[in-house]
């Protein structure tokens, strides 16, 4: 069997994260890059997507967990997509995110966290 890793650089999304007066009243833009390890357990049929994990519904996971409600820390939001991502992919053995805030601070580009898990 072998192990793939499907990647998203710099995904964009607004969320409703922080804890500053500001943070709690609008979203801000964030970035997740994410590597997520992948078990194939099958040949791929070039003719069939059924035969690899779709990206697109990796995509939407992480969409999904980052707007769903108003989240306080980044680290909460790390630990929020991975399990997710573990609990509705059986194939997913692996999960490396970061999120970045890139206007938390006028003095550097971004700031944010690096969040590794594995079954």
């Amino acid at each position: 069997m072998n192990t793939i890793t499907i990647f998203f650089e710099r995904l964009a999304i607004e969320a409703r994260i922080g804890v500053l007066p500001r943070e709690l009243k609008n979203t801000q833009r964030i970035y997740v890059d994410a590597d997520i390890s992948v078990q194939q357990t099958q040949e791929v049929d070039d003719l069939d997507i059924k035969t690899v994990l779709d990206y697109r519904l990796l995509r939407q996971v992480i969409i999904e967990e980052c707007t769903r409600e108003h989240v306080h820390l980044v680290e909460a939001l790390g630990q929020m997509i991975s399990n997710r991502l573990l609990k509705d992919f059986d194939e997913v053995v692996a999960v490396k995110l970061r999120i970045s805030k890139p206007s938390a601070f006028d003095d550097c580009d971004a700031v944010g966290i690096e969040f590794n898990i594995s079954r």
